[in-house]
């Protein structure tokens, strides 16, 4: 089965997310649904008991305590969390998340529960001076921080060059699939078998197209998981892929 995570960043109120929610469960769909925290209850009350999973997009490396403006791991789970995104590249580069700080949240993530869809990918600058693999390599070495029970709760990694994310540009299918096998190859080395996603101003268009490629088992779509149709359009590539 190839998954369609719908990252819906910091977009949709209660009435239009809900919405779109309730749409989606009355099809019959089992996308991953990552709201704004502030949407993650009335989301969670719409697709419980459906094929609809639930994440948040972000999580603290922290418990609980005095760090204010933080939602905690239990937090989540709390509002009906199955799954949290960490290393998103609007987390890395707008709010200067390295690779200690990842390691901490993926293990915080694994420690109360939470299933990680984990993020990598380069910038434009990186790789026009032919650096790409390399950036993408140590992005995914934060994998090899956790330990075998860590990394059993890494539901899905996501390839997601910066470069196309929300610019209506994406890589093309070879350029994909060349990222993608190279993901495999590591993820392998350390022992880990998990679905690869393609995240990039993935749209309805070249949903197909992707999806078609070796390695590339699902996507991680922005813009395009705003709007019913656009979603649902996608989502049937991924079952007849």
């Amino acid at each position: 089965m190839r998954i369609v995570a719908a990252n819906w960043k910091m977009n949709l109120r209660c009435k239009s997310a809900v919405g779109l929610a309730s749409r989606l469960r009355a099809d019959g769909r089992s996308c991953w649904l990552f709201p704004a925290f502030p949407l993650l209850v009335p989301v969670a009350q719409v697709i419980a008991g459906s094929g609809l999973v639930l994440g948040a997009q972000d999580v603290s490396p922290e418990q609980d305590g005095a760090f204010t403006g933080e939602v905690s791991g239990e937090q989540l789970k709390d509002a009906g969390c199955e799954l949290v995104l960490i290393g998103h590249s609007e987390r890395r580069h707008g709010h200067g998340e390295r690779h200690p700080l990842l390691v901490r949240k993926l293990k915080r993530a694994a420690e109360c529960g939470l299933k990680t869809v984990y993020c990598v990918g380069e910038t434009l600058p990186e790789r026009q001076a032919g650096r790409a693999e390399t950036v993408v390599g140590e992005q995914l070495g934060s994998l090899a921080k956790l330990s075998d029970s860590e990394k059993a709760q890494v539901a899905a990694v996501a390839y997601e060059p910066v470069w196309a994310i929300g610019t209506g540009e994406n890589a093309t299918p070879a350029q994909a699939h060349e990222m993608h096998a190279l993901l495999r190859q590591s993820l392998e080395r350390m022992g880990m078998k998990v679905p690869l996603l393609y995240g990039g101003s993935v749209k309805p268009e070249n949903a197909g197209e992707l999806l078609a490629q070796p390695h590339v088992e699902g996507l991680l779509v922005g813009g395009a998981s705003l709007e019913y149709e656009s979603l649902a359009a996608i989502d049937n590539a991924a079952r007849e892929a």
